[in-house]
């Protein structure tokens, strides 16, 4: 049994204690209260103080196998960007590269305080970074990608086969790890998806309880693209083929108009903002407002690398706040704690963790602590707005998974760090 003391815990979007503590007992929460009163409650335990306390973060939509491509693709259009330089990227990476690149991402979200991840990987190699996900103690849903029409060289593949993988990397390892690690079916998008492949992936994920994860309508072209193919805006189209619903999660949906609006409204589909690579590719805005006011669940995710360039949540916080402002000309746009939530709980819903992203007695113990020791941090008058305006993950000197210590003072727990980012460079020169 560990307690955890802060001058601040932020419990939720609604809960602050000055001078807190949480109890983490196993892989839960088992008090959160007054520092003094659990001190006293709890004595001989063992103790780690840092200065704020919070639930892990979620990052709701990222790519760590595109973690090699850093700075490859920078100033392209989405399109031009996907099929010029990344799809052909990860088309070259054998088994090792992804394993490699799949460490480095993880190692990345680890030390930035992403305690569990929706990531979308690559066509092949998936079991590579599956592994890494489970050495690295995240919390992860996590898919191979299904492509089976106009795909690049070395990604194409045949849909009973695509469909075939997906079958038996879903028994392999959802709910692997202790039920850290889950499986999401994961076709790329509509783009570069027959309509047998995604009703396959809708009668995969019935069939087995799973998630469902994929892009929808980041872009213009993108979203004329599947009407010229199938005469229906992109929602639609993936309503039709039945991927919509509480168990699916489309990333970015910066293009929609009323009526899919009110379908991901209606069919409780979660959404996750990207709004770092929406801005770096020029895709647009998202309208997140008018998401959240008609219910609909909004997450927050880095997207990849390439098109970012980093996996910090915290920057996504931010990005999100300023850029729902500057949408509807409005400063109260979008608030900190609201972005705080989509950071948080909000993201441990899409991702289908009911009991994540909350520092709550009885949760799931997955905790961030930060230091307040830097200019920038200096003073706090409002944790929320620290949290979301202020804070970067390199602040970040505590990371808890299931009650496990990762990332603690600058050490990771479970990577040489070291030799991570010396294989990445490796393969990434190769690449």
């Amino acid at each position: 049994m560990t307690l955890l003391s802060a001058d601040t815990v932020v419990c939720d979007a609604d809960r602050v204690l000055e001078d807190g503590a949480v109890v983490v007992d196993g892989d839960r929460i088992a008090a959160v209260g007054d520092r003094d009163e659990l001190l006293d409650a709890y004595p001989d335990r063992e103790r780690v103080a840092v200065d704020v306390l919070a639930p892990g973060l979620v990052g709701a939509h990222v790519h760590s196998v595109q973690s090699l491509g850093r700075g490859i693709a920078d100033d392209e259009e989405l399109l031009d960007w996907l099929f010029d330089h990344v799809l052909p990227m990860e088309a070259s990476m054998g088994r090792e590269e992804m394993r490699a690149a799949a460490d480095l991402g993880y190692m990345e979200l680890v030390e930035s305080g992403t305690t569990t991840a929706i990531d979308h990987l690559s066509v092949a190699h998936a079991d590579a970074a599956f592994e890494a996900a489970g050495d690295a103690g995240l919390r992860a849903l996590a898919g191979k990608v299904l492509m089976d029409r106009d795909a690049p060289g070395g990604l194409l593949e045949d849909t009973d086969d695509a469909l075939a993988e997906t079958e038996r990397l879903i028994r392999e390892y959802d709910g692997g790890h202790g039920g850290r690690i889950r499986y999401a079916v994961t076709p790329r998008f509509a783009v570069s998806c027959t309509e047998a492949c995604l009703r396959g992936c809708r009668e995969l994920a019935d069939e087995y309880g799973v998630r469902i994860h994929t892009h929808a309508s980041e872009n213009r072209g993108e979203v004329e693209k599947v009407e010229a193919d199938t005469g229906r805006r992109n929602v639609h189209w993936l309503d039709e083929v039945g991927l919509t619903g509480e168990d699916v999660v489309l990333a970015h949906c910066v293009w929609t108009d009323e009526s899919e609006r009110g379908v991901l409204a209606e069919t409780g589909t979660h959404v996750t903002h990207c709004p770092s690579s929406n801005m770096k590719l020029a895709s647009g805005v998202a309208p997140v407002r008018d998401y959240l006011e008609r219910g609909v669940n909004v997450a927050l995710g880095n997207d990849g690398p390439p098109c970012n360039n980093t996996l910090d949540a915290f920057t996504e916080m931010r990005q999100a706040s300023l850029l729902g402002k500057v949408e509807d000309l409005d400063p109260t746009a979008l608030p900190a704690r609201t972005v705080f939530e989509m950071a948080t709980r909000n993201g441990a819903r899409a991702a289908g963790f009911e009991d994540v992203g909350r520092l709550r007695e009885g949760w799931k113990a997955d905790v961030v602590g930060l230091t307040t020791e830097n200019a920038r941090s200096t003073p706090v008058h409002d944790p929320y707005s620290h949290l979301a305006f202020a804070a970067h993950g390199d602040d970040v000197t505590l990371t808890v998974v299931d009650g496990e210590v990762l990332y603690r003072d600058g050490e990771h727990q479970r990577f040489d760090a070291r030799a991570v980012r010396e294989r990445a460079r490796e393969f990434a020169a190769r690449l």
